[in-house]
């Protein structure tokens, strides 16, 4: 069986895509573009598909990851051609890769890399806000999961947390410029909206734009975020 790991993309109104709404799309594609899936065995049998640290509902991002495995071997690049002619436009199939030594790629996604942008708050305000929760050692935020409602510290997560400024409908938006490291539990970036709102009183009167731009290997020292196909490219050139 050949293993290959894929990086896909979700934007613009794609963003809105559930989980389980990608799944179906994605598994449509494989037998629109008749990839040989190899399946699970057993009395109901499965593609073998293991997806990797997905992003919420409503969140656009460039750096979703998963793996197929097939029953037969085929070129990656075919396959990514194949696939991403095959997905809705907005589910964007961005790279394929045989895969490689070196951990499981769910170890590798150690942290993530965002941008949030803040419609109707000026910069300097988002500043101030972010200088609060740097400087806290503790903020609590609560979030609703399967269990109920949870209270934890979201501050530990926070690698790097930033402000930039842009031109949004001749109005300048606050961009927040966010590095979260993965943990138990996960840190979202609506989690650290939350803790600002708590230490600052910071309330966007728009919602939020979240975009994941990369999740991979954590740079503690430099607050950055790897790519976690790098070994994986490595050993296929």
């Amino acid at each position: 069986m050949q293993r290959l790991r894929i990086r896909y993309a979700k934007r613009g109104r794609l963003r809105f895509t559930s989980h389980r709404d990608f799944g179906r799309a994605f598994e449509r594609a494989l037998r629109r573009a008749a990839v040989p899936m190899a399946y699970s065995s057993g009395y109901s049998p499965h593609p073998r598909i293991s997806y990797a640290n997905a992003c919420s509902t409503g969140a656009a991002s460039e750096a979703e990851y998963l793996e197929i495995g097939l029953r037969e071997v085929r070129d990656p690049d075919e396959v990514r051609v194949a696939l991403d002619g095959a997905m809705p436009d907005g589910l964007d199939v961005l790279e394929v890769v045989p895969l490689g030594a070196g951990p499981p790629l769910a170890d590798r996604l150690e942290a993530s890399h965002w941008t949030v942008a803040l419609p109707g708050v000026a910069p300097e305000l988002a500043r101030a806000a972010v200088g609060s929760f740097l400087a806290a050692t503790s903020v609590e935020v609560e979030r609703m999961t399967k269990k109920g409602r949870r209270r934890f510290d979201c501050r530990p997560a926070v690698v790097r947390l930033v402000v930039a400024s842009e031109r949004v409908d001749h109005t300048e938006c606050a961009i927040l410029d966010l590095v979260v490291r993965h943990g138990t539990p996960s840190v979202r970036p609506d989690d650290v909206l939350a803790g600002l709102r708590e230490v600052a009183g910071l309330s966007p009167p728009a919602p939020p734009q979240q975009t994941r731009l990369a999740q991979g290997p954590l740079d503690l020292e430099h607050g950055t975020v790897g790519d976690p196909l790098g070994s994986d490219r490595d050993a296929s050139a």
